[in-house]
């Protein structure tokens, strides 16, 4: 059963995030347009004109989802000279007495406008628990589902009458692998099926979106009508939250087959894709930055399994982190040029980070003790570094947070309230984060 009212900190039932939108709206348009805006008001609430003043005000999240972990000492936190550090030097970044790891250059030379967290603590340390964990926010509390930050942030950032999907997952194994579990299942917890991901990969553009020969668009419209008569019909008969959903989830593949063509990639630059390219991760993470350019609220990349490094893993690495240094770097450059930097919040994370130590197998294993994260963009401090490990790496000596503090960094970012109430009549409280967790403000602007 979907519930999207939430409370805010101070106990006011919202009534819904569309309710609050429409009444931010309407506040702004009173105080920035005066005795003005009074001759135009019937202008000012066509569906056009608010979804206009939405899409210029709107916010975007892009969460480059490292998949299997990426270790910290060849990315963020290199310890050069530890009996744990790896073969891999560290080079200066930007940042006056910062390094990363060599592998990283690009990444370097933009580091003023990265903000690198050095100090994560998490407790799940088998993949799915963490992956869990690291996308909700939180540790299960059966048998309620909390909804992950997608859905949360595509309920929250969502354009009025907007065609593209609230949530985009662009992933290279859509029908799922290992983790299919998790893939396939409830993404959105108790907001409702209509806010779960549209879930892309493999080709790069949307299947199966065209009519059928003959059938003409009146003819879809008319179907559609009639589905829509009785599907309501039922919902209301049946007082079916399920039901809602699910008719929800027909109106999101009709706005599909809409903006079917902002998802074909062949349709932007060559020299775009070769910037990014030629794998998978660097060609979907293009998609997402043309998506988001298009009004996509939120956008997830995926990439699989490639940073489980369980053997051989300095082998793997010299090849993985150049080209995430090279992907990281043109996604915050276009972003920057494209002037959506400011209003949209880039996360690149895995969940968790690796040993300080190498196996038996030329592997380094899980490790959720110390590991790092970055951000940049929307509310976020370029340059800010936080945190830290000792110099091996086995420990967090200063400033550590989890998940919870994350999330409230994720939601303050936004200008979203971390502790807003969810109204669940009936059921227990919870919270967008829960226990009051501080964000990690060293990172915000």
């Amino acid at each position: 059963m979907p519930f999207s009212n939430l409370r805010t900190e101070h106990g006011a039932l919202c009534g819904g995030p569309d309710h609050a939108i429409h009444r931010r709206l309407f506040l702004k348009g009173l105080a920035a347009g005066g005795a003005a805006s009074m001759l135009s008001w019937s202008g000012l609430f066509t569906p056009s004109a608010l979804a206009e003043t939405v899409k210029r005000q709107q916010k975007h999240c892009i969460l480059l989802w490292l998949c299997g972990a990426p270790s910290q000492f060849e990315t963020w936190d290199p310890k050069p000279g530890s009996v744990y550090g790896g073969p891999f030097r560290s080079i200066p970044t930007k940042i006056p007495g910062v390094h990363f790891s060599e592998l990283m250059p690009k990444c370097a030379s933009i580091a003023d406008q990265l903000a690198v967290v050095r100090s994560m603590k998490t407790k799940p340390s088998e993949h799915l628990q963490g992956i869990d964990a690291l996308n909700r926010g939180d540790g299960p509390r059966p048998p309620f589902i909390r909804p992950s930050l997608g859905s949360v942030l595509g309920q929250q950032l969502g354009q009025l009458d907007s065609p593209i999907p609230n949530f985009i997952l662009l992933d290279p194994c859509p029908e799922g692998n290992e983790f299919k579990e998790f893939k396939a299942g409830n993404w959105a917890g108790w907001l409702g099926a209509e806010y779960g991901p549209v879930r892309v990969g493999g080709e790069y553009k949307l299947q199966d979106v065209e009519r059928l020969p003959g059938f003409s668009e009146a003819d879809q419209e008319e179907r559609e009508a009639l589905r829509k008569f009785f599907s309501k019909k039922f919902e209301n008969e049946r007082k079916s939250a399920a039901a809602s959903s699910y008719n929800a989830v027909f109106e999101r593949v009709k706005g599909l087959m809409s903006c079917a063509h902002l998802f074909d990639l062949d349709k932007l630059p060559a020299k775009d894709r070769e910037r990014y390219g030629p794998g998978t991760f660097g060609m979907h993470t293009l998609q997402a930055r043309h998506l988001v350019e298009n009004g996509a609220p939120f956008v997830m990349v995926a990439n699989g399994m490639p940073w489980d490094s369980h053997v051989f893993h300095n082998e793997i690495y010299q090849m993985l982190v150049p080209d995430l240094d090279k992907i990281i770097f043109n996604l915050i450059t276009d972003l920057k040029e494209r002037g959506l930097l400011d209003k949209t919040l880039v996360v690149m994370m895995g969940e968790f980070g690796r040993t300080p130590w190498i196996n038996t197998a030329r592997g380094r294993d899980h490790f959720p003790d110390a590991w790092s994260l970055a951000l940049a963009g929307c509310g976020i401090k370029g340059g800010a570094v936080v945190g830290a490990t000792d110099p091996d790496g086995f420990e967090v000596i200063e400033k550590p947070f989890n998940e919870r503090n994350l999330f409230a960094t994720i939601f303050t970012a936004l200008g979203l309230d971390p502790y807003a109430e969810y109204s669940l009549p009936g059921l227990p409280t919870f919270h967008r984060v829960e226990g009051k967790a501080e964000p990690i403000r060293e990172v915000l602007a």
